[in-house]
């Protein structure tokens, strides 16, 4: 133990009363430990430095001994008979003997810690499967579903309580990066080889990352700069050879640790298993680059700071399968596809650590879109540029209250142009769109522990001004309760809001035929979510494991869904201020037995409705009521392999209403019940890793989705019916290697 007592007669007036006693606490960099408790021996009171580390105490007649402590450093005693100043150096509790820990990492996570209910997917669960890239990350897991929203182009999005994807957040490294134009194909921008953890929260959150979550918030965090390994190889391709390549690499310069990123997609051949003269895979050409930096520490005093930079050019082509880009493009003889990005981003967060209390962060992040797309005979232009500044201060009172506020700035300038090179549908939607939108936004959020920390609340509140729109104010409160160490119990409620990318967002109605018949002008979207978590662990000799009950309510107030059914070669889009309701129930269990096998299972309950007009329940389309998942893994003590099985069941899900089609475009009301399997082999070796897999190996199909594919330019040609695997058995294999 380092003891350091000095007279400070520089430091202190020299006509201080005799009977206090002047002091300072710090550490052994002398930085002031703002916060440490001074007290005399024996007594159970005492008093709390101040943001410089200086205190003043009445001397004590029945004591001379003075202590001071600090949470995470050895306690010091001083005996200051016959002194009036006194200096308290702490020293840090590193002075333990070295040991080695050894510990396997985890693939997914279920955190009884976390303040909000989080699901962590680390690199070890995603290396379970395929993910070449964000969409294919969750197959192992209930709470997310990827679903395609255009089988033309293969768009996806993660849908989270049964809701669209454009109602949970997706952030990339606490960033939105993820809006307007980037929603249709951001998600398969990101390779899976480039990703860290993914933490998935339900419902209502925290107001720090804005207003739009409503269903929950996807955080996708790449890889550290200074926690990867220093070189990365990903090789990978499939039956239908689509080929993948992703290259990493981590180095240093000064003091600034970097990691630069390579991935690279080159297209299949031409399938059409079903022989509706349609692709069942788009060939996907993608190039990306990516550089990021870092420097300092979070959480030491001083700056600390990540910048990353992005670059992405992808082109995709799909449509019939004697289809030719260069002769066809725009034409009416032949129905073809291509899409065309050019995306630079960039986002830096910096930190400067005041002291053990204070902390400033400074978020920013921009990119910019370029899109030119053909859809038959339509041609989409689009450009878009993203902007976002967030300041946030957070101070730490004591143990029990943290308050974290701020301001925040989003811009976001999208320019779409839409015209027909022939136009015999009489479609009116052509035009030019423009949005400017400024968003200014203030924010609060405190977290507050009471029960010696087994209950925790925190209470958040944004108040945001839009440009068009007006204020408007997002409260949101959620409550943690440990009743014992191993069972966690949350509840949260909370409002959410956002504003509509139509055409972006619903991508497939630019690939149909159908007539988009604007009813009104759209306002912002809005809803109430409320739900309750239960998660208990239990841990034995040989056996591990946690059991989550879900429930999830979300009640719009204002809702924005394309109206398929009035009448099928034309989409209504107006605002639904009715009765619609999502209810979602989850529950998931997981063990891990004699340190090997690895069992999950998952079922989700989803009840998805409107009430019209008429008091008539509406289920909304493509939402399984039932979906049951299980997965199972194994891995031998030696870690020479791992097999990993995952088998999903989906149930029924309603379809846009067709009858008033002619009899031969017309479809059923609702869809198939279904499985699917897949199962993948990894063999490890000390630098290499190869793998192999299949996925959908029942080899189930929805045979001939696009109805009147005979017909791609008649007025019932349409891709929404689209409710299954479309592609059917895919084998893959690749190889991986890295030098740490």
């Amino acid at each position: 133990m380092l003891r350091v007592a000095c007279i400070l007669i520089l430091a202190f007036p020299l006509n201080t009363v005799a009977q206090t006693i002047l002091g300072k606490v710090v550490n052994a960099k002398n930085q002031p430990l703002a916060g440490a408790t001074i007290k005399w021996v024996n007594n159970t009171k005492g008093i709390i430095a101040k943001e410089d580390g200086s205190f003043v105490l009445l001397k004590n007649s029945s004591s001379s001994k003075l202590v001071a402590s600090y949470s995470g450093y050895l306690k010091d005693t001083i005996d200051v008979d016959n002194l009036d100043t006194v200096l308290f150096i702490l020293k840090e509790k590193n002075n333990l003997q070295e040991v080695l820990v050894i510990a396997e990492k985890a693939g997914t996570v279920q955190s009884n810690l976390s303040l909000i209910k989080t699901e962590i997917l680390t690199s070890v669960e995603l290396k379970k499967s395929a993910c070449c890239d964000l969409a294919g990350c969750f197959e192992t897991q209930s709470s997310v579903q990827p679903q395609t929203t255009n089988i033309i182009t293969n768009a996806k999005e993660l849908r989270i309580l049964g809701l669209s994807g454009v109602y949970n957040q997706v952030l990339i490294d606490g960033f939105p990066m993820i809006q307007g134009l980037t929603f249709t194909y951001g998600i398969s921008g990101i390779p899976g080889t480039l990703v860290d953890n993914i933490y998935i929260s339900k419902g209502a959150n925290s107001v720090l990352q804005g207003h739009e979550s409503i269903s929950g918030q996807i955080n996708v965090e790449t890889k550290k700069p200074n926690a990867s390994e220093k070189l990365f190889a990903n090789i990978y391709a499939n039956s239908f050879l689509e080929k993948h390549v992703n290259l990493a690499t981590n180095f240093k310069v000064g003091k600034w640790h970097s990691l630069l990123a390579f991935h690279m997609v080159q297209p299949a051949l031409k399938i059409d298993r079903d022989k509706d003269d349609f692709l069942d895979l788009p060939l996907l050409t993608r190039y990306m680059v990516m550089n990021k930096w870092k420097i300092g520490k979070e959480n030491e005093w001083g700056w600390s700071s990540e910048v990353a930079v992005r670059f992405l050019n992808e082109k995709r082509t799909g449509g019939q399968i004697f289809f030719n880009p260069s002769t066809h493009k725009g034409s009416t003889s032949v129905y073809g596809n291509t899409v065309t990005i050019n995306q630079p981003e960039m986002w830096a967060k910096t930190s400067y650590r005041l002291n053990d209390v204070h902390r400033l962060t400074l978020y920013t992040s921009t990119f910019h879109q370029n899109q030119q797309s053909y859809f038959g005979s339509l041609s989409y232009t689009a450009k878009q540029t993203n902007a976002f500044v967030n300041v946030q201060h957070e101070v730490k009172f004591s143990e029990t209250h943290n308050l974290k506020s701020g301001i925040s700035l989003k811009h976001l300038q999208l320019n779409e142009d839409i015209f027909f090179t022939d136009n015999t549908l009489a479609r009116n939607y052509d035009g030019n769109y423009k949005r400017n939108e400024n968003i200014l936004g203030f924010f609060s959020e405190n977290t507050s522990s009471f029960l010696k920390g087994k209950l925790t609340w925190i209470v958040g509140l944004r108040v945001d001004n839009h440009n068009q729109f007006g204020w408007n104010v997002t409260p949101r409160t959620l409550l943690k309760y440990d009743p014992t160490p191993k069972l966690t119990i949350r509840a949260n409620i909370g409002t959410g809001w956002r504003t509509v990318n139509l055409f972006s967002e619903n991508i497939g109605l630019l690939a149909s035929s159908r007539n988009i018949v604007f009813v009104e002008a759209l306002k912002p979207e809005k809803a109430l979510n409320t739900g309750i978590n239960i998660t208990k662990k239990f841990e034995g000799k040989n056996a591990s494991g946690y059991i989550s009950l879900d429930y999830y309510r979300t009640n719009f107030q204002n809702q924005i869904f394309p109206d398929y059914d009035t009448d099928p070669t034309k989409a209504f889009i107006k605002n639904f201020t009715g009765k619609s309701i999502s209810n979602g129930f989850q529950t998931d269990f997981f063990i891990k037995f004699y340190k090997r096998y690895e069992f999950k299972a998952g079922y989700n309950f989803l009840d998805v409705y409107r009430v019209n007009n008429n008091n008539t329940k509406e289920v909304l389309p493509f939402n399984p009521r039932h979906k049951v998942l299980t997965t199972f893994s194994y891995k031998p003590i030696t870690n020479k392999f791992h097999a990993d099985v995952n088998i999903h069941f989906y149930g029924q899900q309603r379809l846009p209403n067709t009858k008033s089609n002619p009899a031969a475009y017309q479809r059923p009301d609702f869809s198939k019940a279904y499985t699917t399997a897949n199962a993948q082999l990894t063999s490890i070796f000390k630098t290499l890793e190869l793998y192999g897999g299949c996925e959908n190996m029942f080899n189930f199909r929805q045979n001939k989705p696009i109805n009147s594919w005979q017909n791609p330019f008649g007025p019932y040609f349409d891709i929404s019916s689209v409710w299954g695997p479309t592609r059917g058995r895919e084998f893959y294999m690749g190889v991986r290697w890295k030098l740490k």
